[in-house]
Protein backbone atom coordinates (compact mmCIF):
# COMPACT_ATOMS: atom_id res chain seq x y z
CA UNK A 1 0.00 0.00 0.00
CA UNK A 2 1.54 3.43 -1.17
CA UNK A 3 -0.14 6.76 -0.32
CA UNK A 4 0.42 10.17 -1.96
CA UNK A 5 -0.12 13.44 -0.52
CA UNK A 6 -0.43 16.61 -3.65
CA UNK A 7 -1.47 20.01 -2.42
CA UNK A 8 -4.65 21.20 -4.88
CA UNK A 9 -4.10 25.32 -4.60
CA UNK A 10 -6.89 27.03 -3.96
CA UNK A 11 -9.07 23.96 -3.19
CA UNK A 12 -7.04 21.85 -0.49
CA UNK A 13 -5.11 18.69 -0.36
CA UNK A 14 -5.37 15.46 -2.35
CA UNK A 15 -4.40 11.88 -0.50
CA UNK A 16 -4.11 8.85 -3.37
CA UNK A 17 -3.48 5.57 -2.33
CA UNK A 18 -2.99 2.12 -3.99
CA UNK A 19 -4.56 -0.73 -1.92
CA UNK A 20 -2.39 -4.31 -1.59
CA UNK A 21 -4.80 -5.47 -4.33
CA UNK A 22 -4.21 -2.69 -6.99
CA UNK A 23 -7.22 -0.65 -6.26
CA UNK A 24 -6.49 3.04 -6.51
CA UNK A 25 -8.57 5.24 -4.09
CA UNK A 26 -8.16 8.91 -3.50
CA UNK A 27 -9.88 10.96 -0.63
CA UNK A 28 -10.08 14.71 -1.63
CA UNK A 29 -10.16 17.19 1.37
CA UNK A 30 -11.50 20.41 0.70
CA UNK A 31 -10.44 23.88 2.49
CA UNK A 32 -13.79 23.93 4.12
CA UNK A 33 -14.13 20.22 5.38
CA UNK A 34 -15.64 18.82 2.41
CA UNK A 35 -14.37 15.67 1.37
CA UNK A 36 -15.04 13.45 -1.74
CA UNK A 37 -14.13 9.78 -2.01
CA UNK A 38 -12.95 8.60 -5.58
CA UNK A 39 -12.72 5.31 -6.76
CA UNK A 40 -10.57 4.48 -9.90
CA UNK A 41 -10.49 2.36 -12.77
CA UNK A 42 -7.38 -0.40 -12.79
CA UNK A 43 -6.61 -0.16 -16.02
CA UNK A 44 -6.27 3.63 -16.28
CA UNK A 45 -5.24 4.92 -13.43
CA UNK A 46 -6.34 8.67 -14.28
CA UNK A 47 -9.74 7.17 -15.33
CA UNK A 48 -12.00 8.04 -12.03
CA UNK A 49 -14.86 5.76 -11.89
CA UNK A 50 -16.98 7.09 -9.08
CA UNK A 51 -16.86 10.36 -6.90
CA UNK A 52 -18.79 10.47 -3.73
CA UNK A 53 -18.86 13.75 -1.92
CA UNK A 54 -19.26 13.85 1.79
CA UNK A 55 -20.29 16.20 4.56
CA UNK A 56 -17.80 16.59 7.24
CA UNK A 57 -20.48 14.91 9.29
CA UNK A 58 -20.62 12.01 6.69
CA UNK A 59 -16.99 11.51 6.57
CA UNK A 60 -16.89 11.42 10.23
CA UNK A 61 -19.70 8.85 10.82
CA UNK A 62 -17.66 6.79 7.58
CA UNK A 63 -14.42 6.98 9.04
CA UNK A 64 -15.94 5.35 12.52
CA UNK A 65 -17.14 2.27 10.58
CA UNK A 66 -13.58 1.85 9.44
CA UNK A 67 -12.06 2.89 12.51
CA UNK A 68 -13.96 2.58 15.49
CA UNK A 69 -11.46 5.22 17.96
CA UNK A 70 -10.58 7.90 15.28
CA UNK A 71 -9.00 11.55 16.04
CA UNK A 72 -11.87 14.13 15.57
CA UNK A 73 -10.93 17.46 15.13
CA UNK A 74 -10.95 20.25 18.12
CA UNK A 75 -11.82 23.75 17.99
CA UNK A 76 -10.44 26.02 20.33
CA UNK A 77 -11.89 29.89 20.02
CA UNK A 78 -12.53 30.13 16.66
CA UNK A 79 -9.63 28.28 15.44
CA UNK A 80 -9.73 25.33 14.29
CA UNK A 81 -7.00 22.70 14.92
CA UNK A 82 -6.92 19.36 13.56
CA UNK A 83 -5.26 16.13 14.28
CA UNK A 84 -3.57 14.08 11.72
CA UNK A 85 -1.94 10.78 11.64
CA UNK A 86 1.56 11.15 9.32
CA UNK A 87 3.64 8.15 8.32
CA UNK A 88 7.02 8.09 7.95
CA UNK A 89 7.90 6.16 4.66
CA UNK A 90 11.29 5.56 3.31
CA UNK A 91 11.96 8.31 1.03
CA UNK A 92 12.00 10.43 4.33
CA UNK A 93 14.87 12.69 5.13
CA UNK A 94 13.84 12.60 8.71
CA UNK A 95 13.59 8.08 9.11
CA UNK A 96 16.70 7.24 11.20
CA UNK A 97 16.96 10.98 12.33
CA UNK A 98 15.89 12.83 15.44
CA UNK A 99 12.33 14.28 15.92
CA UNK A 100 14.61 17.61 16.69
CA UNK A 101 15.83 17.40 13.38
CA UNK A 102 12.40 18.09 11.63
CA UNK A 103 11.94 21.40 13.49
CA UNK A 104 8.05 20.97 13.22
CA UNK A 105 6.68 23.34 15.52
CA UNK A 106 9.25 25.99 14.57
CA UNK A 107 8.62 25.65 10.86
CA UNK A 108 4.52 25.10 10.76
CA UNK A 109 3.37 25.45 14.02
CA UNK A 110 1.93 22.20 14.39
CA UNK A 111 3.31 19.62 17.16
CA UNK A 112 4.11 16.13 16.95
CA UNK A 113 2.76 14.92 20.06
CA UNK A 114 3.03 11.18 20.02
CA UNK A 115 4.67 8.53 17.81
CA UNK A 116 3.43 5.30 17.47
CA UNK A 117 5.43 2.26 16.64
CA UNK A 118 3.54 -0.51 15.82
CA UNK A 119 1.60 -1.52 19.00
CA UNK A 120 3.34 1.40 21.03
CA UNK A 121 2.71 4.57 21.68
CA UNK A 122 5.19 7.32 22.66
CA UNK A 123 3.73 10.29 23.92
CA UNK A 124 5.17 13.91 23.85
CA UNK A 125 8.44 12.62 22.56
CA UNK A 126 11.44 15.00 22.87
CA UNK A 127 13.56 16.31 20.18
CA UNK A 128 16.09 13.52 21.05
CA UNK A 129 13.50 10.80 20.31
CA UNK A 130 14.81 8.37 16.83
CA UNK A 131 12.51 8.30 13.92
CA UNK A 132 11.79 5.24 12.68
CA UNK A 133 10.42 3.88 8.48
CA UNK A 134 6.76 3.21 9.17
CA UNK A 135 6.01 5.41 12.79
CA UNK A 136 3.22 7.58 12.76
CA UNK A 137 3.35 10.88 13.79
CA UNK A 138 0.34 11.90 15.72
CA UNK A 139 -0.38 15.68 14.52
CA UNK A 140 -1.68 18.68 15.95
CA UNK A 141 -2.36 22.18 14.30
CA UNK A 142 -3.69 24.10 11.79
CA UNK A 143 -4.63 22.50 8.78
CA UNK A 144 -2.30 24.56 6.90
CA UNK A 145 0.29 23.60 9.55
CA UNK A 146 -0.24 19.72 9.54
CA UNK A 147 -0.10 19.67 5.88
CA UNK A 148 3.22 21.73 5.47
CA UNK A 149 4.50 19.24 8.21
CA UNK A 150 3.17 16.36 6.38
CA UNK A 151 5.09 17.79 3.42
CA UNK A 152 8.33 18.07 5.34
CA UNK A 153 8.44 14.73 6.88
CA UNK A 154 7.52 13.11 2.87
CA UNK A 155 10.74 15.21 1.85
CA UNK A 156 8.94 18.05 -0.34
Amino acid sequence: MGTRRTTLPGVGTQYDFITDGGQHISVVVHHDGRRFIGFYDRDDPDACKLSVPLSPEEATALAHLIDTAPIDAVRTDGIDLVTEHIQLGSKSPYAGGVLGDTKARTRTGASIVAVLRRTVAQPSPGPDFRLAIGDTLVVVGTREGVDALAEIIAGG
